[in-house]
């Protein structure tokens, strides 16, 4: 393969000759010719090419070869992408001096996103410090003797009591303290109850969720099946011959959206006759802004429902807290995995939780997180408004995070596209099961908690700039 091409001067000022050889196809092609015609300085620093859509017309290759070839060659800091001032060659990019022999210097360290706009993780600069810490004095003040000799696997009872009372009363959740395991969180409750054996798969799942609880279940030899979703959440009616499903019903993940009323209950049915169980993982149930609050399911059988939750997203990731309330009967089999010695979550930390609930000041966090948070989604929705009315966001009434639907097959483009503009975020096919029937449909995840208050107009800003166009 032999390709020539030279562009005129009105594209980047000079002449250049682009040779389109050897093996791998025209895009590793042209980032040879490309990469050869910096280092040779025949391309000088600041140059600025031409527009991708005008290199492939002019080449004969597809738009999305060139705009790969230049996505990749600014990830190897060779060329530079800033809206308003199309791509251009890297400052620092030096042609080659054969005569010239410089020491090597130790290669940059990679440069993180300028902005994060990932979901699952809330604003760390917002981490009541003040609070926690005053709860975290009182306990270790109050703490008697054997707090420091080994633990209860359940965890802490004082933590216990605390949850109880607060699930009741924020989550509708219907328990007592010796029904409840402290864990690290989700993923650790997972492990525990199916890599310890105390239930078996297959499990149903939804269609859309966490990669990564997919691997855990995989690693426990679990298979999962998908249920497919629609606007009223999980197609409970498809269940099949599982003995166990997994539901995030306050608030879909990543989809948005409560498991509607119906559903609910019929899942509860479906779990009775079976002798099933449900899974529920309360991912941010506290946070919602449109709608009433969404109690758990939990609460309409205690029986046939492992309600599943933890402070990952409503306090801190850092802080390795969570807790599954159980069924009588499962108690002693998680228990007994778990081992006769606490794992994983620190006791002080359980008696700071324990203080910091009970004390009111995790309501007050809360309650502030999610006025921010509302604000930090209501921003979002205008500046989609103002700047890219035809993007609709979805699963804004609660949580974390909104759904950008995009038009079909616009969406791997547009995850490129936000990486060029530094923004680091996910596409909606990332969270896909790979074995549901559903059919797919093109989407970003925008977190929009996760940057500081600083920060998030400019994330804004970046983010409309590598919406697609109409």
């Amino acid at each position: 393969m032999a390709t020539s091409w030279v562009n005129s001067a009105e594209r980047i000022g000079s002449d250049l000759h682009l040779e389109l050889t050897g093996p791998g196809g025209r895009r590793a092609a042209l980032i040879r010719a490309l990469r050869e015609a910096v280092r040779s300085g025949r391309l000088a620093p600041g140059t600025r090419l031409p527009p991708y859509r005008s290199l492939a017309a002019d080449l004969g290759v597809a738009r999305n070869t060139v705009a790969d070839a230049y996505a990749e060659l600014v990830a190897e800091g060779w060329l530079t992408a800033r809206q308003g001032s199309g791509t251009r060659v890297a400052e620092r990019a030096e042609p080659l001096r054969p005569a010239a022999r410089v020491p090597r210097k130790a290669p940059p360290r990679a440069r993180g996103p300028r902005h994060d706009l990932t979901q699952g993780t809330p604003d760390a600069s917002s981490f009541p410090r003040t609070a926690w810490l005053a709860s975290y004095r009182r306990a270790l003040q109050q703490a008697p003797n054997e707090v420091f000799g080994p633990g209860d696997p359940a965890g802490r009872i004082e933590l216990r009591e605390a949850l109880t009372q607060y699930l009741a009363r924020a989550r509708g959740v219907r328990t007592e303290p010796g029904r409840i395991v402290v864990c690290s969180g989700f993923a650790h409750a997972l492990r525990l109850l199916f890599g310890g054996g105390v239930l078996r798969g297959p499990l149903a799942v939804e269609a859309y969720g966490l990669g990564f609880h997919r691997e855990v279940l995989a690693a426990a030899g679990v298979r999962t099946v998908p249920l497919p979703l629609d606007e009223h959440g999980a197609r409970v009616d498809r269940l099949g011959r599982e003995r166990a499903v997994l539901l995030t019903p306050a608030h879909q993940f990543p989809t948005g959206g409560p498991l509607h009323p119906a559903r609910r209950a019929a899942v509860i049915d479906w779990a009775r006759a079976r002798g099933g169980l449900v899974l529920e993982d309360d991912y941010d149930g506290e946070f919602r802004y449109d709608r009433k609050p969404v109690g758990a399911v939990q609460g309409l059988d205690p029986e046939h429902v492992v309600h599943i939750g933890s402070v990952s997203k409503s306090l801190s990731p850092a802080v390795r807290l969570g807790w599954m309330v159980l069924p009588e009967r499962y108690v002693d089999a998680v228990l007994a995995v778990k081992g006769d010695r606490e794992a994983w979550a620190s006791v002080l930390d359980q008696l700071s939780l324990a203080d910091f609930v009970a004390s009111g000041a995790y309501d007050r966090h809360v309650r502030r997180m999610r006025q921010r948070y509302r604000g930090r989604r209501d921003r979002l929705v205008a500046a989609l408004a103002e700047h890219a009315p035809h993007i609709e966001a979805t699963g804004i009434a609660a949580g974390l995070h909104a759904v950008l639907r995009l038009p079909p097959g616009s969406e791997a483009s547009a995850v490129k596209a936000a990486a060029w503009q530094g923004i680091a975020l996910d596409g909606l096919a990332a969270f896909r099961h790979p074995d549901t029937d559903m059919p797919a449909g093109d989407g970003l995840v925008v977190g929009y908690a996760t940057p500081p208050e600083h920060a998030y107009g400019p994330a804004l800003e970046a983010l409309c700039r590598a919406l697609p166009p109409p």
